[in-house]
């Protein structure tokens, strides 16, 4: 108890910065397996990879207008190139990362695994350092035109992992403005958060401008200070993981490769936002590794167990800077599920009374309090909701 990175004084840790293979899951496993190697080859223990990198980011726009048959066939492609739990695409990922000694965070399109379901997610992928999945978090709301492609993930989604290099959790995207799901997982004491992204951009509508367009400009995305206050709020290391992507390297058959709705003005040759700016934050909220644009790479930092601990000394948001008997934060306690068995019938009206009568004679009590407490106990939700 009160180790910090599992009682390591140092780990290294490993963001990629790579191009997907664009739509085509058997490429991305191929060439996530012959990083997660190279990243294992430097030493590194954990190695994270961008949002939802296999099979790639959705940058092109779907909407109403969109033809059926256009959408039908890339959404049906797509799906079929998302990852499966539990299948052999994850075997695949977890010999690599037992191979390389490395815990692995993949950032992916994820099918349901649920019998019947095709509903994709937006997850991040946890695998040991064994080869064995850990467990996933699915994207709590996906943002905007999101909503086309993901379903939302659940209160199974808010775990933290306990590992011999410290506990590791992440969220995706905007989810790391979500200040209540954020500070739950700061209770739950994190070491490194993994923070994904699908590239990097500008907001300018305070000048006139586009409201989101593409562009380097680090003090104009809400990114940028969402992580560096993140990692000073929980005294922990972020590694935040951007996508890049190369309009070359989308295929000239793909039907919307021409309607990216993310591009901006002067993107150049990258797709939209995926222009990188993946980068590493110590818990003092400064860069290790500042944002790194327009290359694919590897960034590397050796994480540091002094920098958690000198500013937990000064700041410590579960210990002295903290007011828990203020305010606290409460998880629903397990997910809705399609089949959840069936619902508690009311109980009959005379046998409430019987039950409310022989409770208060036992134990001596008021019978039209007990009678009340028998009627909430035995009246199923929405009845009484209603």
């Amino acid at each position: 108890m009160g180790q910090v990175l599992g009682g390591r004084e140092q780990v290294r840790a490993a963001v990629v910065q790579a191009s997907p293979v664009f739509m085509n899951k058997k490429g991305c496993l191929e060439k996530a397996c012959d990083l997660i190697h190279k990243a294992g080859k430097e030493g590194a223990e954990i190695v994270v990879f961008p949002e939802t990198w296999i099979p790639t980011y959705p940058y092109w726009g779907m909407g109403w207008d969109t033809a059926a048959a256009a959408f039908a066939d890339v959404h049906a492609d797509l799906q079929d190139n998302s990852l499966v739990v539990g299948s052999k695409d994850t075997d695949i990922l977890g010999k690599a990362a037992r191979d390389a000694g490395a815990y692995v965070v993949m950032g992916c399109n994820e099918l349901d695994d649920r019998i019947g379901s095709r509903t994709l997610f937006n997850s991040l992928v946890y695998i040991g350092k064994d080869g064995r999945v850990m467990g996933r978090h699915r994207k709590l709301i996906p943002s905007y035109i999101e909503r086309i492609w993901w379903g939302r993930g659940d209160a199974r989604d808010l775990k933290v992992f306990d590992t011999d290099i410290g506990r590791i959790g992440g969220q995706i995207c905007w989810e790391n403005h979500i200040v209540n799901i954020t500070a739950w997982f700061i209770a739950q004491g994190v070491d490194i958060h993994v923070a994904v992204w699908p590239g990097l951009w500008n907001c300018g509508a305070a000048q006139g401008e586009s409201f989101i367009y593409a562009g380097h400009d680090i003090n104009k995305c809400d990114l940028i200070p969402a992580t560096r206050e993140r990692a000073f709020t929980g005294q922990c290391f972020v590694l935040s993981a951007n996508n890049i992507l190369r309009m070359d390297e989308i295929p000239d058959d793909f039907p919307f490769k021409n309607k990216m709705t993310y591009a901006g003005p002067g993107q150049g040759e990258f797709v939209g936002w995926a222009c990188g700016g993946s980068h590493i934050v110590a818990p003092t909220s400064e860069y290790i590794v500042p944002p790194t644009f327009d290359v694919e790479t590897i960034l590397y930092a050796d994480l540091n167990a002094k920098y958690i601990k000198v500013v937990k000394s000064v700041f410590d948001s579960l210990g002295h800077y903290t007011r828990w008997d203020l305010v606290s934060l409460t998880k629903q306690p397990q997910p809705y599920e399609p089949l959840a068995g069936e619902r508690p019938m009311a109980m009959p009206e005379e046998r409430i009374e019987q039950v409310a009568d022989a409770v208060a004679r036992e134990f001596n009590l008021d019978v039209e309090k007990v009678d009340k407490i028998v009627r909430q106990v035995t009246t199923p939700h929405r009845q009484r909701a209603a």
